[in-house]
């Protein structure tokens, strides 16, 4: 039984633990710590060190800690009362340090590394080792990331175990036998993992080294501070190391309830736009010459309270709209929200990319101020429904957990929509789907829709998440994770919503890409929705904490972008946000930067945006402030500032606090402090998840009948490592993206007569975009999956420019040849 408990002694303490209790753990229980190289408590043991060795009563030789579990009755001694067990550990690190170089200063690990402080601790005091060490061409490049110095390799299988027990890449392992035991790579498969950082994190010895911080630093010349991941919604916890007011490096923070031990590479090398030289630093506005130049601070406010306040007296509170990202700091994002609503009036105010079926705004609503199921309640669900997610690409700690759950706890994942992704090794079941018809099978499956046929494998799954309901004991036994995406899906969000709250045992989650986007919800950064998910009509503490509150729901971001480019919206006040490259329309983003009288530009860095602006503020990077950010479990987590903000950047609160005050009203904010003690109460819910859930109802979905004129719905799918300006700078990470190519049919491909690896024009009504395809049956027949956020060109361009409204697209897939010809 899994609560059955034993008793053993260890150094003379007794104690009870578990039954299955490694040694090694029981004896962290009682303060020991008992040496050890190839331990890990997330990777299975494998006692390859030989580092542990433990005295036990009646065993006729030392035994490894590591791989050994604690039985009743058990006596236990460690180095620290026994002399065999000192003598072999003594021994062993003899062995160790028999070719292992003696360059510790020179070695990156030099000072922060374990078998230096165990030679000094548990080594012997003199080597009786007189021979040539052996040596190695050096370093190995094994990935743009991650260099390998065999010589100083150990054989723990740290990095290994790592490759194929968490992250699934198993590229690298452990070449030849004996003394020329080696870590290696093959040849034809290059170690391209989106989590390579983590080997050289957990590598006890200098044999793994980051290319990016190799020779950079010391460990003794770093100042360690407590951070935040600003790459994706999963929170991950960091150590952020920083020398002479500069980072130096980012490593994976113990969170157990979040990362866990463990981040991506976006998440440990994406610092450089921080410094990068294309960081905007100093204030700019457009003189009476029409030109863009800088200026002070106070100059380029009183230039853009100025020109808001133009905006106000020509069109009233409607003719100024606020567009924000999702990477504000939730400070920021409520900031954003009062300013828009408070100080000018508006409700034209959105943080979203693209708003297509208009079904989000209920949901996010429902979920704002809430907490769902964390990530150990998907990690123990037994089976989890995606759809509208690629976990690895959009949600990388989501994607570590989800494995970990299929090889541990035998998990279930489904998932639903045109392609398969990154979940293709553990997914158990893949439902096809045109893009756009994710809803009719959800409906199927919460009972709503059609009945699946009998020996379908929709009726496989519908008898699946049955049998996973009934199981559950603590926590739910189904739980659906629908990305941002789904809202591209006519019905789609309602139809998951009413999948996950068909019964007891069953839970929902909202999994999107960036940072601040659940923290922007929060805060209210839509039409219509005020923060803690009130609406404009029951405003209820807010009305109190605002001096006014606006009567009308406002735009969206397709709605704001419309009525600029008809001449409608006199303003735009751009907080961190690239329209032109952001926005699914490229054409209309375009348009209304043209014709709108006035763009504010309140960003980071320059972009395609920028050159359109007629004020520059310059914001501080989250490492450069106080902030905090929500997890898409609806987590707050609190950072403190790393380094100084660059030259002139100001925090984006303090941004709206001077735009405000020149506009005559005074937020009453000193401090970010200020701002957080504002928020907190106002950003949380006076309702249950649950229950707002359960109140949204989906309906059919309309038909959507497949046409035979040779085009091809599109899946836009977004890469983790794309062209966005959170990895400017990041060269030797952008090396490791995946190929930027256009998945399609076999089908699909033979009746466009292409060959894998071909490139291929992708042509929309009024653009087009040239790609190598893959083809491959990892996505359904009569649609083309393109990474979103990697091509040269926007995928807006593919975009009809008349149509109506936002709706699939639809291209065409032809050979360059013929595309050529046919031009």
């Amino acid at each position: 039984m899994a609560d059955e408990q034993v008793s053993l002694t260890i150094d003379g303490y007794e104690l009870t633990v578990p039954k299955g209790t490694l040694l090694i753990r029981a004896a962290e229980q009682l303060q020991i710590t008992i040496p050890r190289f190839c331990d890990h408590p997330l990777l299975e043991p494998v006692a390859a060190c030989r580092q542990c060795l433990v005295e036990i009563e009646g065993q006729r030789k030392p035994m490894t800690s590591c791989s050994t579990p604690a039985a009743d009755g058990m006596v236990v001694r460690t180095h620290l009362t026994s002399e065999v067990a000192r003598e072999g550990q003594e021994a062993q690190l003899e062995f160790l340090l028999i070719n292992h170089p003696l360059d510790c200063p020179m070695c990156d690990k030099g000072g922060e590394c374990p078998l230096q402080d165990q030679t000094m601790a548990h080594g012997p005091g003199a080597s009786r080792f007189i021979e040539y060490k052996r040596r190695y061409e050096k370093p190995v490049p094994i990935s743009p990331l991650v260099g390998l110095d065999r010589e100083r390799c150990v054989l723990c299988a740290r990095c290994t175990r790592f490759s194929q027990e968490i992250s699934g890449d198993p590229f690298i392992e452990l070449f030849e036998r004996g003394a020329l035991q080696q870590v290696a790579i093959y040849e034809d498969e290059p170690y391209h993992s989106y989590f390579s950082g983590n080997i050289v994190q957990i590598c006890p010895v200098g044999a793994l080294t980051s290319k990016d911080y190799r020779f950079g630093a010391r460990p003794f010349d770093l100042r360690a501070v407590d951070g935040i991941c600003n790459q994706c919604s999963g929170g991950c916890n960091l150590r952020i190391d920083v020398r002479n007011g500069q980072i130096e490096r980012q490593l994976a923070r113990t969170n157990m309830a979040t990362n866990e031990m463990w981040i991506s590479d976006r998440c440990r090398h994406a610092y450089q736009f921080v410094g990068h030289p294309t960081r905007l630093v100093e204030p700019a506005a457009r003189n009476d010459l029409g030109s863009v130049e800088p200026a002070s601070w106070t100059v380029a406010v009183r230039a853009a309270a100025g020109r808001l306040s133009a905006a106000l007296e020509a069109g009233g509170p409607a003719a100024v709209g606020v567009l924000t990202g999702g990477n504000l700091t939730d400070e920021d994002a409520y900031a954003a929200s009062r300013f828009a609503r408070d100080v000018l009036g508006t409700d034209n105010v959105d943080f979203r990319r693209t708003v297509r079926t208009g079904e989000e705004w209920p949901l996010l609503r429902a979920i704002a101020g809430t907490t769902g199921p964390t990530f150990s309640a998907v990690e123990h669900a037994g089976v989890v429904v995606l759809v509208g997610l690629d976990p690895e690409e959009e949600a990388p700690s989501l994607y570590l957990r989800l494995r970990k759950a299929v090889n541990k706890h035998g998990q279930r994942i489904v998932t639903i929509g045109p392609s398969l992704g990154s979940i293709t090794d553990v997914a158990w079941r893949w439902i096809r789907t045109a893009p756009g018809g994710e809803a009719r099978i959800l409906r199927a499956l919460s009972g709503r829709g059609d009945t699946p046929r009998e020996g379908s494998d929709l009726a496989t799954v519908a008898s699946a998440l049955s049998e996973a309901v009934e199981a559950a004991a603590d926590g739910p036994g189904v739980v659906v994770l629908a990305g941002e995406r789904l809202a591209q899906s006519p019905g789609g969000l309602a139809a998951a919503v009413e999948l996950a709250t068909a019964g007891d045992g069953r839970a929902f989650a909202w999994i999107p890409r960036k940072a601040g986007a659940r923290g922007a919800v929060e805060a209210g950064l839509l039409p219509g929705l005020l923060p803690g998910g009130r609406a404009l009509g029951d405003p209820g503490p807010v009305a109190g904490a605002w001096t006014r509150v606006p009567q009308e729901a406002g735009l969206d971001t397709r709605g704001m972008l419309r009525a600029a480019a008809d001449g409608h919206l006199r303003a735009l006040y751009l907080i961190g946000v690239d329209p032109i490259r952001d926005f699914e329309d490229t054409a209309l983003a375009q348009a209304a930067l043209d014709r709108v009288d006035t763009v504010i530009v309140q960003d980071l860095l320059t972009t395609d945006t920028t050159r359109y602006a007629d004020v520059i503020l310059p914001a501080a990077a989250p490492q450069e402030r106080v902030g905090s950010f929500t997890t898409w479990e609806g987590r707050r987590q609190a950072f403190p500032q790393v380094v100084p903000p660059a030259q002139l950047c100001v925090e984006d609160w303090d941004i709206l606090r001077q735009v405000s005050r020149a506009l005559g009203s005074d937020l009453g904010w000193e401090t970010a402090m200020d701002v957080r003690r504002e928020a907190a109460p106002l950003m949380a819910a006076e309702h249950s998840q649950t229950a707002r859930l359960s109140e949204l109802r989906s309906e059919p979905p309309p038909d959507s009948p497949r046409s035979d004129d040779g085009h091809l719905s599109v899946e836009a799918v977004p890469a983790l490592l794309g062209r966005g300006s959170m990895l400017r700078g990041a060269d030797a990470l952008l090396e490791t993206a995946r190929a930027v190519e256009a998945w399609v049919h076999p089908d699909d491909a033979q009746r466009a007569g292409v060959a894998d690896g071909d490139t291929v024009v992708i042509a929309g009504p009024d653009g087009r975009i040239e790609l190598p395809v893959h083809i491959t049956d990892r996505v359904a027949a009569g649609c083309v999956r393109l990474p979103q956020n990697a091509m040269d060109d926007p995928l807006g361009v593919l975009v009809d420019p008349q149509a109506d409204e936002a709706g699939a697209v639809r291209v065409r897939l032809q050979a360059r040849e013929t595309a050529s010809a046919d031009a």
